[in-house]
This record gives structure tokens, sequence and C-alpha cells, in this order.
């Protein structure tokens, strides 16, 4: 283990376990007004009339006609308004907020606005679909001669669900508006300058006139980098309107019920097989992206990235689409695409190996990329593909081939045992040229004269540790102690953009962007003086130039790896099962903290566990999501997995500090393939969907009965 990796106590615990932190909801009420949503009970509908009981002084109503600037949120296309225009196109899309000072009073008038609605016909399952968002193509090599020449052609299609973030603390905003006009918005957030943007947009404002300030943020998984955008733009006219501070703060039902979730995806696959050897593939991904485009088109690039796996495919043809239904628009989640995907076409990779009698750990590792190989998208694995050892990894602490075998053969009796395993990949950092040329990060030192630093970057940390990994970074290469080193929570108007946090590349790309800044810093000390230095990104020389319109290049400088294997015992009497064990290799490259990375990858794990089997969530006729609370959406407990094995495989990335690479998003992204396939091992059928509830193994033993 290098130096760096020896674990220390977090920056931020002591505040935290003392309760001294301090959360966007826990600011003094007084002087502050509430703010309250009325959303649409309709899908899609004209709004023909709204109808506002008498307010009392000091309450108001905000909507559409009080926005100052645009009436659009900025993050990707700008399709989002910052409240409903003529049209509603989602159950739960805010029309207006109410805003005063007394909660109670606020929930009274709320219920007794009317609205008249012109229903008009939604579009609420993703098959029915009639506005496609994005529409993406890209490929390589001759498919349509390898599916000429195949011996065995398969198709088959692969569908995934919803999945809710549930983190800890809901979303919550503030705004207030500055004798000057200036405009503060804080509270929880991944992204302080993604949210700058949208604000400045919506208000009309010169950028100097908004300031995004991040608070203790009770967790994120995506949920927290582009819904805060839209919630701050709602809460900074507000208070425009109201000329005092509003605060948002949601409860569970509403958080999850309105805000962004994991894309549910159909995959289609059609897949030619030679002498026994994948020759072609031929992907058809479809991503529902909901009412608004949001972030679908950057987690639509990555899934279709990685559609066809770590497998090394020389005829390629991938379609992907990202279509518009009247239901809650989706958006970031941890993996971004990729675990629909890699969950497709693990699946695939069994069914064929099962199909042609080979064992399918086997059937992949015929097919595995190694460095040096070309990329889906025509750019080149630069570094070693550690993928092999990591297998042995599992292998030794699983017993996998040995327990597969046994598991093959036919089950008899009341308990019925399977295991399964899943080879992936993380692409490390933003997808394309989009470091290059939209972040563009910078971050800065301050040394004080007193001989403290300060790190200056606009990155969050939301629970996953980066203001003690930062601050690890800086103070080993000062060679300074730790705690002389200081890393507040981001705030625009003292931190310049490093971007945001997201894409598995804070740590990585940040992170040595402050190690080189800490190394100019040294060079340059002079005690007892004020210093900034500064550092800004600058693309490797070894990439291969990406082209979002072709797909070409290198999407990713470099990636993460995993294996996951997964064994499950089902109850074919009550159709419950039980996860017997899970095992997981993970390189992220070096650990800069061995807690942090080895808490990521465990509480990753066992999201992805959620992800495959508990965690169902739908919509009903209308589109409105079913499962709003944590009484029928359930996510798992360390109870559910006793028996959770990590395993940290290094394999350094010579240019992230001391190796490091994307760790955060990596633990997730292959789980449900290990699962299902461990199921399917149990039930004895196949299996093409995800999350698997003991609802579906239920349906799967009674029709097995029959």
């Amino acid at each position: 283990m290098e130096p760096i990796s020896k674990s220390v106590v977090k920056k931020d615990h002591f505040a935290k376990v003392s309760g001294q932190a301090m959360y966007v909801a826990d600011y003094p009420q007084e002087g502050v007004l509430f703010g309250k949503f009325l959303r649409s009970s309709k899908a899609k509908a004209r709004i023909v009339t709204v109808t506002v009981p008498k307010l009392p002084e000091g309450y108001f109503t905000v909507d559409k006609n009080d926005v100052p600037g645009i009436n659009r949120v900025a993050i990707v296309k700008d399709d989002t308004p910052v409240y409903a225009n003529e049209t509603v196109e989602y159950i739960g899309e805010p029309i207006l907020m109410v805003v005063g000072p007394v909660e109670k009073e606020v929930l009274r008038i709320l219920s007794e606005i009317v609205v008249e609605y012109e229903e008009l016909e939604p579009v609420v399952d993703i098959r029915k679909f009639d506005t496609v968002f994005f529409d993406y193509n890209y490929g390589k090599g001759d498919v349509e001669k390898a599916f000429a020449e195949a011996d065995k052609i398969y198709e088959e299609e692969f569908e995934t669900g919803y999945q809710e973030q549930a983190y800890l603390e809901t979303q919550g905003l503030m705004a207030r508006v500055h004798s000057d006009g200036k405009v503060t918005v804080n509270g929880s957030m991944q992204c302080p300058y993604y949210v700058h943007g949208a604000v400045a947009k919506a208000m009309g404002f010169e950028a100097s006139k908004v300031q995004i300030i991040q608070d203790v943020t009770g967790g994120g998984f995506g949920g927290k980098e582009a819904y805060p955008s839209i919630l701050a733009c709602q809460v900074a006219v507000a208070a425009y309107k109201a000329k005092k501070p509003v605060r948002v703060v949601f409860d569970r039902r509403e958080d999850m019920e309105f805000t962004s979730k994991r894309h549910p995806s159909l995959n289609r696959y059609k897949v030619a097989v030679k002498d026994n050897k994948v020759t072609a593939m031929d992907i058809d991904v479809l991503f529902n992206g909901g009412a608004y485009t949001t972030l679908s088109a950057v987690v639509l690039q990555r899934g279709i990235i990685c559609s066809n796996g770590v497998y090394n495919i020389d005829n390629l043809r991938v379609r992907g689409r990202a279509v518009k239904t009247n239901t809650v628009p989706c958006g970031a989640y941890r993996g971004f695409g990729a675990p629909q995907t890699f969950f497709s076409v693990e699946m695939m990779m069994n069914h064929i190996a099962n199909d042609l009698s080979i064992e399918p750990l086997t059937f992949k590792k015929m097919h595995l990329v190694k460095q040096g190989d070309p990329t889906s998208t025509s750019g080149k694995y630069h570094f070693p593909v550690p993928v092999p050892a990591m297998i042995e990894e599992i292998e030794k602490a699983s017993d996998f081939s040995k327990k597969h075998a046994l598991y093959s053969k036919p089950q008899s009796g009341r308990y019925r045992r399977g295991i399964g395993i899943s080879l992936y990949f993380h692409g490390a950092g933003f997808t394309g040229s989009g470091e290059r040329d939209i972040i563009k990060a910078v971050t800065k030192l301050h040394k004080y004269p007193d001989g403290t630093v300060e790190i200056l970057a606009s990155n969050s940390d939301i629970g996953q540790g980066l203001k003690t990994t930062f601050s690890k970074i800086v103070a080993n290469e000062l060679n300074i102690p730790l705690e002389r080193v200081i890393c507040e929570n981001p705030d625009t108007d003292r931190v310049p953009d490093s971007g945001p946090t997201v894409a598995s590349r804070s740590l990585m790309t940040v992170g040595e962007l402050l190690r080189k800044a800490a190394i100019k810093l040294r060079s340059q000390w002079v005690e007892g003086e004020d210093q900034i230095v500064e550092e800004h990104f600058k693309e490797p020389d070894f990439v291969i130039p990406f082209y979002i319109d072709k797909f070409q290049g290198d999407a990713y400088p470099t990636y993460a790896w995993g294996v996951v294997a997964v064994e499950v015992e089902v109850d074919t009497l009550t159709a419950t099962n039980q996860v017997l064990g899970a095992w997981g290799s993970f390189d992220v490259g070096t650990p800069i903290d061995m807690n942090i990375v080895v808490g990521q990858m465990e509480g990753g794990l066992m999201q992805g566990i959620g992800y495959s089997s508990m965690e169902y969530m739908a919509t009903d006729s209308q589109g409105r999501i079913r499962n709003n609370s944590f009484s029928d959406y359930i996510i798992p407990t360390a109870v559910d997995v006793p028996n959770l094995e990590v395993i940290m495989h290094v394999e350094k990335y010579p240019l992230g500090p001391y190796g490091a690479k994307g760790a955060g998003e990596l633990p997730l992204v292959g789980v449900p393939g290990a699962y299902v396939e461990a199921l399917e091992q149990a039930v004895d059928s196949k299996l093409n969907h995800a999350p698997f509830t003991y609802e579906d193994t239920m349906k799967v033993l009674k029709e097995a009965k029959r």
C-alpha cells in the first residue's frame, strides 16, 4: 500500500458526528419564507386557468410571469421551464410556488388553488414514443458481412427500470436577494457552477450578480447534479419577487415522486457468432428520458459507448436514442447510463455461451480486450487491462468456477443456488473532449502568511470524502500537517470553476491539478507572505481526439475496471432469495485513502444489488410514480448481504495523483449482470430484465411448474 493510501480521520468527521454541520434545513427560520409548489395533476395538458384565493399580506404566488430572464433552465438543452408555460408535460411539473412566513398557511393556500386543464393524450410507455430527444449512431468494421458469414445469429431484448438515488438528505435550497440586486443561492448540490450558469440565465443577470454556495450535502449519487439547477432558478425567482429569503426543502415523498431518476432502458442486441466467437454486434439502445431532456444526451452517450462491454468486437453497429415520455424527467445516477447497457451485454454473452455449451466465464475471457486494442469508438486502450488478474482474485475469494459448475447441474429440493459474474469498466472522467472543450478546469491554492493553505476548487464533498482526499494530496506535496490545509464548501464568489462533481473525475482530474499546484507552490514558497498559485487542465498528449458527431476517438483517457460475483439461494416455496455472498475486485488506481475508497466500493456494490433486485419503481397508467416512500421502494441494508468482500486491485494511471483514477461510480455498474445470472442458474430460466424482484421470481417458478 502506498503511503498516501493510509487512512486518516475525515476532514468533516467531527462536524457531522457532533451535529455541528449546517445543512440547508438547519439555518434559522426567522425572516425566511417557506416555499411550496403547486404541481400538475395531469401528465399532459394545456393549462386553461389557474384560480388563486385571496392571499394574506406577506404571501405570494410565483410563476412563469415572474421570471425576469428566460423561463428555461440551462442544462444541456434549455427545454425545461423554470415554471410551467402553457402546457404541463408530466405529473408533478411545477406550475407555481406559494411562499409565505407560515408553512401551515402556505399549505392552506395551495389546497385552495384550482387549476382548469384541457387534457391531452400522454405517452407513458417507452415502446410508444413519438418524440426522439437524441439519436446517435456509430460503428466500425463490416457488420453486414459478419452477419452474412455467421454460423449463428442471436437476437434478444433487455429491460432495466428506474432507480431512485435515495440520498439521506432530500433536495433543498435557499435564495436571497441583496440590496445591490445580487442573488445568492445556497444548499444541497453537486455542481455549484452548473447552478450558477442556470440562475444567471433565468434571472437575466450578469455572472457577477449571482453567487452559489454549497452547504453540507447529505448525498447525491447524481441526483444533485442537474436538479439543483432547476430548483435554484425557482427559489431565486421567488426570492426576487418576495424581496425576502425563500427556502424550499422537499419532503421524502415529494423528492421520490418528482425528482430525476435513473433512465429506464430497452436494449435490443443482435449478435453474429462464427466458430464459437462473436464476430459482430448490432445494438439498439433506447433510454426513457421522461418529459424534458435534462442530462439524457450525455447519459445516453456513455451508455452506448460501453454497450459492447469489455469485449473486442471487430464489427460493431450501435444506435442510441433517448425518447420523450410524459413522465418525470430522468437524469444522472451513479454509473450514468453504463449499468443499463453493461447488464444487457453481460446477459447476452451468458446466453450465447450457454447455447454454445461453453462455460460463460470462459466464453467472456475469449473476447476480452487487452492493452493496445481499439475501443468501441476506434480509440485505444492505452494502459494495461487488469481484468484477467482480477478474475483470479474473485475466483480465489468466492470459489466461483467450482460453485458455477456445481449449480449448473440439475437442482431439486426447496432451496436452489446460483452464482454469477460480471466483467466491466467505467470510463474515468468526462466523455470525449468535454474536459478540454467545455469544462476547462482551473484550481488554486492560497497560502496565508501563517503558513496555512486553502484549496480553492468548485468540487463538492457530498459524503465521498473529497475534502479529505484533496487535503491529503496538497499536504503530502507541501510536506505540511493535514490540519494546516483548509478545504471549505465551494462558494462561486471565492473559488474558480474546476468543473462539476460528476463522472468520477474529481480526484483523477482535479486532484492532479491540485497536486501540480502544490508542487508549484512548494517551489515558490516564501515564509510569512500571502501567495496564490493556479493550475489549468491540459489534455494528455496521448489522447486520440474524440469527435462527438462521429463517435470516434478516445471517449476516455483511461478506465477503472471491475469484476463482481454474486451468489444467491432461492426458496422455491416463497420465491424469496438470499444473497449468500457478493465479491468485488475493483481497480481505481491508487486509493488516496483506503477506508474512504473501500467504503465507496462497499456502498456501490450494495446499491447495485438493490438496483438488481428490490429497488422496483414504476409509473401508473397516467405516468405517476407509484413508489414514493421507503415503505414501497425498498433499498438494501447490511442485513441483506451479510457476506460482502471488496478487493482493491491497483493498476496505476500515470496521469492521476499518485496513480489514482475514477472511483465513485465503478462499483455499482456491473452488479446487475452478476446478480441476474446467479438467479438464472438458481431458477434454471433465461432472464432479461432488472430489477428482478421476488414477484418476478414467483412468476418464473409458477411458469416452470406449469
